[in-house]
């Protein structure tokens, strides 16, 4: 990898954090979810994720995922969206989140 590669990649500040609260974001032009996630002494910070296809709002509750959270904050209809959730579309173009492979602290960065 390029000094510039590894350069470009220290900027994203990438952590863990468990979904403690999922709801549908009604207003949303494109079906999506309200998501609090818990960062350890980070704190919680929300996101609007577009998983409608592939998840429901009680299976995401207390599952770990990795997050930008460095990107700024965005209002998606209405609800402020502070960390954008990662994910990779499956082969049908859907959304499916990374997470740890095991349970890690909450708030770790990833490296």
């Amino acid at each position: 990898m390029s000094d510039a590669a590894v350069a470009a990649f220290g900027l994203l500040d990438l952590r863990v954090g468990r979904i403690t609260r999922a709801e549908p974001n009604t207003g949303a032009r494109k079906p999506s979810y309200r998501l609090w996630v818990d960062f350890g002494e980070a704190g919680e910070r929300t996101s609007s994720a577009q998983l409608t296809d592939v998840y429901q709002a009680e299976e995401l509750v207390g599952r770990q995922v990795i997050a930008a959270v460095n990107l700024g904050s965005r209002r998606i209809a209405g609800f402020v969206s502070e960390v954008l959730v990662l994910g990779v579309p499956n082969e049908a173009g859907q959304v499916v989140l990374l997470q740890p492979e095991r349970p890690v602290p909450l708030g770790g960065r990833v490296y």
